[in-house]
């Protein structure tokens, strides 16, 4: 049996002192639970290792392995998690307030690169001199880095100012085929032309022969006739007025 190694996360060999243990053979094998010296003579006869996969179970679970093979897959499995962590590490691109269209263009193909390798990406905007005056111009950059690069990244801190740099940050992870899109209007049924009032009749129309007949006039009364007023007597003759007849 090989000697016991110290300063291993699992104990192996001589190391696992408990009486019983669920064996586990080198082919996958269950043997159930029997004596920790049995199952050491067993991994000695097989020219391996009896090694403690499982210490929290009770009784503690062990496998019959190749220790040495065992410890070159799990150093391999943590550089494959660790390539991956890196990877995922932060680019930058750098823009100025008055880019060039061209160049613009061939940044933002590069941090296009960068987001579909799984990096996030910092957008720099650099002011000098005058163009401190003018942040409106690195706001309007800023803006059409994001909604160019829209299909591959999302705005995980929007743009702002610290002294003479402008910072925006864009993280991988588009949006969805179909997600966000507006949905298709479904076109409604024309409808359907309403009948046009009719003219109401004039004077000169003819009756039509459904109408009604229209009621007589009633006969006009004669108005009475009053007595016309008499005239008012004169005055009586006076007595001068007969001598002078």
């Amino acid at each position: 049996m090989r000697g016991v190694q110290k300063g291993s996360d699992h104990r192996r060999n001589r190391q696992i002192r408990v009486p019983e243990v669920r064996l586990i053979g080198a082919e996958g094998e269950q043997h159930g639970v029997i004596q920790t010296r049995d199952a050491q003579r067993m991994a000695e006869e097989a020219g391996l290792d009896l090694v403690e996969v499982q210490p929290t179970a009770r009784p503690p679970v062990c496998k019959i392995m190749d220790w040495g093979k065992f410890k070159y897959m799990e150093a391999k499995r943590s550089r494959g998690q660790a390539t991956k962590k890196t990877a995922s590490s932060m680019k930058e691109m750098r823009v100025r307030p008055a880019i060039d269209t061209h160049d613009l263009g061939y940044r933002m193909d590069q941090g296009r690169k960068f987001l579909e390798a799984g990096h996030k990406v910092q957008v720099v905007c650099i002011f000098r001199g005058r163009q401190m005056r003018h942040p409106e111009h690195g706001y309007a950059v800023m803006r059409t880095v994001a909604e160019t690069l829209a299909d591959t990244s999302k705005v995980e801190s929007p743009a702002k100012m610290m002294g003479r740099r402008m910072t925006m940050m864009l993280s991988p992870g588009a949006a969805k085929p179909g997600v966000n899109k507006p949905a298709p209007s479904t076109p409604r049924p024309a409808a359907r032309p309403t009948a046009a009032p009719r003219p109401a009749p004039t004077a000169d129309a003819a009756p039509s022969p459904d109408a009604a007949p229209a009621a007589k006039p009633a006969p006009e009364t004669p108005a009475a006739e009053t007595p016309s007023a008499k005239p008012a007597p004169g005055p009586a003759p006076t007595d001068g007025a007969k001598s002078n007849s």
